[in-house]
């Protein structure tokens, strides 16, 4: 049986071989290779004290052979089974081992993004009166998404009529002729000599990272200047394309506007060729923008420093109402001879928000050269996502190729921002009747979604455990979660905070 469950077991054969040496000398010529007995049909006799003696044949072991046999193959292959099974189970611990320490076993949780944890308290929150004010997203004043009228007219005139075909890598055509009008003008020279380089991208967030990459790539050892503070994305994205970044002052706390005095002094230590991120309206997380003359001074300094110019984009017509003012700042530039680049976005302005639809662009010298550098944008970009997504491009090209839509859009885009102004003049109306002792005129000198509200991280604390209302802890107020009908309940508790 010993026999039968070690061959069967296939552990024999070798362990047999091996171990043939310890197998005792008379067992082995008693034994075939394989450790079969032999046997034989030869016999002999002989005659003794007259009669005839029938010798023992080889096949006619004695009973204690036939036993010392069978102990001692069951011996030998109980042996070698027992060498081969703790092998194996050496062999199946070291694997164990080894998958117990995976590929990504030392891959450490990433920091929660602050405005997912705001969500998630708000969510967590049983209150029936609790306000967000974390999201980054326009609201109705029933605190409800909203789609455009002008949205939904152009997706009906384009449903069924395209092919669902990729687009190219630098993306829809028109769809990035009709964005660089609107943001340099429709008249602009940098337009009609053939100067601007534009891709189509993904959102704002797709534009900057294209621009960043573009950089590291073709503007060697120039700085990012990052304004402080910031959208927090701003630093994952040129960090990632391996961008050496620098500060310059923007914010001043006690004013809650803008520090001109050190945006000015910081720059102006920025060496030849670096470039400066600026955001062309509705600063984010601030809603503080320069005047016009206060941009005029900003071009002039980075004209004599030969700073080049980035704006980021993603308000136009969102913040102000007037798509014209909002690009006010870029038109400045232009008209100071600045090359310069853009990012673009339709998330806010057109509420087109999962649609990741914006635009890259960058004005240069020559339409040689806006060959040459719209090339290398497509090269950069197609490893990075192949080409972008066509039904976002699709209702902007339709909305803003259409003279009666973009008026359309025109009405509702003002529509949402004048909605956002009169949250602001109602909550500042609302602190100073109540006799609040500190200044609250910056909620209406801010401009666009957010407003750096000015209180300390522990009031923000306060306003969420205390009323359930809920911020980034910086005190930044998303406007578009002001409505007519928690605008009071926010009153009463900033005002509590504030003097208690």
């Amino acid at each position: 049986m010993i026999v039968e469950q070690v061959l069967s077991s296939g552990l024999a054969g070798s362990a047999l071989s091996a171990s043939a040496a310890g197998v005792p000398r008379r067992l082995r010529r008693m034994t075939g290779r394989s450790g079969a007995r032999r046997s034989t049909t030869r016999s002999s006799t002989a005659t003794k004290a007259g009669r005839r003696t029938r010798l023992p044949m080889r096949g006619d072991l004695a009973a204690s052979d036939a036993i010392m046999l069978r102990r001692g193959a069951a011996t030998l292959l109980g042996q070698a089974a027992a060498q081969k099974l703790s092998q194996n189970a050496a062999a199946i611990t070291t694997s164990a081992a080894t998958l117990s320490q995976s590929w990504f076993a030392d891959v450490p949780m990433a920091p929660k993004d602050p405005i997912l944890g705001i969500t998630e308290a708000y969510l967590a929150t049983k209150r029936q009166d609790k306000i967000n004010l974390g999201v980054g997203a326009y609201r109705d004043d029933d605190s409800k998404p909203v789609v455009l009228e002008v949205v939904r007219k152009a997706e009906s005139r384009i449903a069924g009529s395209e092919f669902m075909e990729y687009l190219p890598i630098g993306g829809l055509k028109a769809f990035n002729d009709l964005s660089v009008k609107l943001a340099y003008g429709e008249d602009a020279d940098c337009i009609k000599e053939g100067r601007v380089a534009a891709v189509q991208s993904l959102s704002g967030t797709g534009s900057c990272r294209l621009m960043a990459e573009f950089m590291k790539r073709y503007m060697p050892g120039a700085k990012i200047w990052i304004p402080k503070p910031t959208w927090s994305n701003h630093h994952n994205i040129w960090r990632d394309a391996g961008v050496e970044e620098a500060i310059y002052r923007y914010y001043k706390p006690e004013t809650r506007g803008l520090d001109q005095e050190g945006l000015l002094e910081d720059l102006g230590m920025a060496k030849q060729g670096d470039l400066v991120l600026l955001h062309a309206c509705a600063h984010n997380p601030t809603g503080v923008d320069p005047t016009v003359e206060q941009w005029q001074e900003i071009s002039k300094v980075m004209k004599e420093k030969k700073l080049f110019p980035f704006f980021d984009m993603a308000y136009q017509g969102f913040a102000s109402g007037d798509c014209t003012r909002d690009a006010q700042a870029i038109r400045t530039f232009l008209a100071d001879g600045h090359q310069l680049g853009c990012s673009q976005s339709y998330a806010k302005n057109m509420g087109l928000y999962g649609q990741r639809t914006g635009c890259f662009s960058l004005i240069t010298a020559s339409p040689e050269e806006t060959s040459a550098v719209e090339s290398q944008m497509k090269a950069i970009a197609r490893p990075m996502y192949s080409n972008p997504p066509l039904h976002g491009a699709l209702i902007v090209k339709e909305i803003l190729g259409d003279e009666g839509l973009k008026q359309q859009w025109y009405d509702e885009v003002k529509g949402m921002a004048d909605r956002i102004i009169t949250m602001r003049a109602l909550l500042r109306k609302n602190l100073e009747d109540m006799g609040n002792p500190l200044p609250w005129n910056h909620i209406t000198e801010q401009i666009g979604m957010f407003c750096f509200s000015g209180i300390s991280p522990e009031q923000v604390d306060r306003l969420a455990q205390e009323h359930a209302i809920f911020m980034t802890r910086n005190g930044r107020i998303s406007m578009a979660g002001v409505t007519t009908k928690n605008v009071g309940r926010l009153s009463e508790a900033l005002h509590q905070v504030t003097t208690a």
